[in-house]
């Protein structure tokens, strides 16, 4: 067997293949498709392009960083660079003190109860302020980080922009050649795509959860576990971060005891998730360990 067979993860290659076809496709001949079907299927690809990054970023799906840089750095979702999220997301894994606002870049908390920061955690509370404000909120934090970082660290900025602006291009220009506009694909397909990101990650980790990652599992996340690319397991993920997503499964029922005792938390499902938080706060805003800092 060639060493490229050896290396190569080929259910995460055949999940790219089905994104990016499908985006051209859906993209192509949006003409005849259904609004409610561009907002469905379109929402899917680009939530599912998301855990396909996630992916990459741990390594996967080859042993060649550049090829799995190449897989999943295409910004179909248009406003994140790979390199922010990739560092962003590392970081989390490597914080000692996940949930916490300063140490984790991650966090859902924030570190005092005034600001703007915190008017937008107020508004993400609830599960419904999460899906309806989030994408907005989380491109408006963004926009105020950056130009914060421009100031201190400009080739940093310009190391992480310049890529993601030069694989933007080709995608707008596709999007007018095309007929389906930039705004119009941002509304219908960023949105929602970003909203089904949000609903995996909204109860996820908690601060007064045992353990170092403070996270906690989704048991039963039914045709959600093919789209979070089963990141719905996410003690599991946690503790071992370097398993593709096929293989999270089995680990989980090998590990469910342990896991279960380490996380203190497990939802049985989304729909769960939703009847508990769809109206009602998740968490406190301000973490534990920031109150009367």
């Amino acid at each position: 067997m060639s060493r490229a067979k050896e290396t190569i993860e080929w259910p995460t290659m055949a999940v790219a293949t089905l994104i990016y076809g499908g985006w051209l496709a859906l993209t192509f001949w949006h003409t005849v498709l259904p609004i409610p079907l561009i907002v469905v299927v379109g929402g899917w690809l680009v939530a599912w392009h998301g855990s396909l990054q996630h992916e990459t970023i741990h390594g996967h799906p080859t042993s060649w960083r550049a090829v799995n840089m190449a897989v999943g750095a295409v910004p179909l979702s248009l406003w994140l660079p790979y390199g922010l999220y990739r560092d962003s997301h590392m970081a989390h894994h490597r914080s000692p003190h996940i949930t916490d606002p300063v140490e984790d870049p991650e966090s859902r908390y924030v570190a005092t109860g005034r600001g703007p920061r915190h008017a937008a955690a107020r508004a993400q509370s609830t599960l419904i302020g999460r899906l309806l404000f989030g994408p907005p909120m989380a491109v408006l934090l963004l926009a105020v980080d950056e130009r914060r970082r421009l100031r201190r660290w400009p080739g940093r900025v310009l190391r992480d922009w310049l890529p993601h602006l030069a694989l933007v291009a080709p995608l707008v220009a596709w999007l007018e050649w095309t007929g389906f506009g930039v705004l119009r694909y941002v509304l219908l397909v960023v949105y929602p795509g970003f909203s089904l990101t949000l609903l995996r990650s909204f109860a996820e980790h908690r601060a007064d959860l045992p353990g170092p990652s403070r996270a906690a599992t989704v048991e039963h996340a039914g045709p959600l576990g093919l789209l979070y690319l089963n990141n719905h397991l996410h003690t599991a993920h946690h503790d071992r971060p370097d398993l593709a997503w096929y293989r999270l499964p089995a680990y989980q029922r090998h590990h469910h005891a342990r896991l279960s005792a380490q996380s203190g938390r497990a939802h049985h499902s989304y729909g769960e998730i939703v009847r508990r938080f769809a109206f009602v706060p998740h968490d406190a805003l301000v973490h534990p360990d920031r109150k009367g800092g």
